[in-house]
Order: C-alpha cells, then sequence, then structure tokens
C-alpha cells in the first residue's frame, strides 16, 4: 500500500439550481373545471383529486396508459388562467414539463361561454411562455358534450372550431363517450411520430461480403 500522501488541492464551490422537466408522452392543459382531472383517471388507474371547484389539482399528475405496443405517459398539469405565464393562478411552475412532452390534449369546456377563447387564451399563454410550444404535436377535444347545455350549443361550437388545423374531437370524459376515439388518435399520432424518428435517427447499415482467397 502507498505509504506517501499528499494533501489535495483546493476545492471548487458553486450554487447550482436544477429545474425538472419530466419527460411525457401526453400532457393535458386546459382552463379551471374543464375536466382535466375526470379525464386522466378515465384513461389510467391515477386518482387526482376531482372536486366541483376550479384548482383542485395543485401539482403535476402522472397516469399511464397502457397499449399493445407500448405504454403512454400521461400528464395533467394544473389548470392555466389567463396570465399563468407570468406567475398568475397557479403560476408558470408546471409549464416546464410541456417542453418534455410530445404530444398536447388542448381540453376545452363545452359550458365556457366562448370555447374559442379558451382555445386562444390556452395558446397564448404556452406561447408567451415558450413559443416552441405552439410547435408541438396537437389535439383539441371539446368536453362535456353529454349535458344537454353544450348538445344545445353543439353546432354552433362546431362551425367556429372546425377551422382548427388540429384533430377536432368532442367527448364527454364524465360518461366515457368519445374517449377511446380519443385515445385512437393519441396512440396514431405518437407511433406516427416514432416511426418518423426511427426513419430520421437510421443510418444505412454497410454490408462486406469478403470473397475468398484463391
Amino acid at each position: 500500500a502507498p505509504e506517501i500522501a499528499t494533501s489535495g488541492e483546493k476545492g471548487e464551490e458553486k450554487k447550482v439550481i436544477l429545474e425538472l422537466k419530466i419527460p411525457t408522452d401526453v400532457c393535458i392543459v386546459g382552463l379551471p373545471n374543464a375536466g382535466k382531472s375526470t379525464l386522466l383517471c378515465d384513461v389510467t388507474q391515477a386518482k387526482p383529486k376531482v372536486a366541483e371547484y376550479p384548482f383542485t389539482t395543485r401539482e403535476l399528475v402522472l397516469g399511464v396508459i397502457q397499449d399493445i405496443k407500448r405504454s403512454f405517459v400521461v400528464a395533467e398539469v394544473p389548470s392555466l388562467v389567463n396570465g399563468s405565464h407570468d406567475g398568475k393562478g397557479l403560476g408558470n411552475d408546471f409549464l416546464r414539463h410541456l417542453e418534455r412532452t410530445r404530444l398536447i390534449i388542448y381540453l376545452l369546456d363545452g359550458l365556457s361561454r366562448n370555447v374559442c377563447d379558451d382555445w386562444d387564451t390556452l395558446r397564448e399563454e404556452l406561447s408567451l411562455y415558450h413559443p416552441d410550444l405552439l410547435r408541438k404535436s396537437a389535439i383539441v377535444a371539446v368536453n362535456k358534450v353529454d349535458l344537454l347545455q353544450v348538445q344545445v350549443r353543439l353546432p354552433d361550437i362546431r362551425q367556429k372550431l372546425d377551422l382548427l388545423e388540429v384533430p377536432l374531437l368532442y367527448i364527454a370524459a364524465a360518461t366515457g363517450e368519445g374517449v377511446r376515439a380519443l385515445l385512437l388518435k393519441v396512440r396514431e399520432m405518437i407511433l406516427g411520430a416514432d416511426q418518423i424518428s426511427e426513419e430520421e435517427h437510421s443510418s444505412p447499415i454497410a454490408v462486406f461480403h469478403p470473397r475468398p482467397q484463391r
């Protein structure tokens, strides 16, 4: 064993702030009482708090969708409000997780006075926080279509939202109506993105066939 030792040199010291950004396949975003927790309960085994008052979810909630080919990690982002990017409501602490997701579900409340304004608010908050979030794949889902008040307004809602250049679905998370179609669309978009990613990162393999020496 060595019998000679020297004193170590003076080390370095610094303070570092680490920011956790959880990678997910899908993130559900929406305004208060849009039904995000109910939808998460419907498609996964997660048990977020569900109540009829706003801001019941105060932290990121994760769930897993089981599929034949692979599982999908789903996150419910606490409710956004006008000014969330600037710290209003629950603030922007949770928006950073959207940077690591592959697909965003914009959940709109069918009972809202103006569903289109809600869509614009969500997009604006994400854009002001980080413009790249608007480039992510997205699905728009109008919730609570099982309610009579929403069914009466559906023709008007469809007329306004059908102009969106993203997949648009109408669901009722409380009863499960349209949820299967939403899951199939999520599966289609994520698996399609997986295939494109594999093709982009795959490189041709060189195969050598040495000839035998004579």
